[in-house]
């Protein structure tokens, strides 16, 4: 059985995140969307707030399972016998980054990473850049599943 992790914060889960877990679904036996934990890191959503509501996204693919890390992310590949890493890559600046840290987690771990390049249509998606934009009533309807912009649209209205 194949089996690829698709990593991130994941706060909150965007159109483009499940353009890139729905493409990785038609790859892989199993599809792992892991969601980061990071005490350090300030996000919107708990880390179970955040599984649930991509449980609830991801649901309409049968071979994608949802769940949480802390740590390494290639121990967490090696622990749960997954053979690749999926990452989408917006532009030239993602790369970068994403590039050395591929070369890092197989050096570590001979695990591989995966690049998909994003659909064009979310290029410029960002979870960051989503939540400024509603946090200051702009429309961000086409950039949610609906389920998690009424989530959004409610934590924004409880913390002003």
């Amino acid at each position: 059985m194949t089996r690829a992790v698709c990593p991130g914060s994941y706060d909150p889960a965007t159109n483009g995140h499940l353009d890139i877990i729905g493409r990785a679904a038609k790859l892989f036996d199993e599809v792992v969307v892991a969601v980061l934990i990071n005490k350090n890191k300030k996000t919107l959503f708990s880390v179970e707030e955040r599984t649930e509501m991509l449980r609830e996204v991801t649901a309409q693919w049968p071979n994608v399972r949802v769940d949480s890390w802390h740590g390494l992310l290639v121990d967490y590949c090696l622990e749960n016998d997954i053979q690749a890493i999926v990452k989408g890559l917006r532009a030239v600046s993602d790369y970068d980054y994403e590039l050395q840290m591929a070369q890092m987690n197989h050096q570590l771990t001979g695990v591989e990473t995966l690049f998909m390049p994003t659909n064009p249509v979310y290029s410029f998606l960002a979870s960051s850049l989503v939540k400024d934009v509603a946090t200051y009533g702009g429309d961000v309807s086409t950039l949610l599943p609906p389920s998690i912009l009424a989530r959004l649209t409610q934590r924004l209205a409880e913390r002003r």
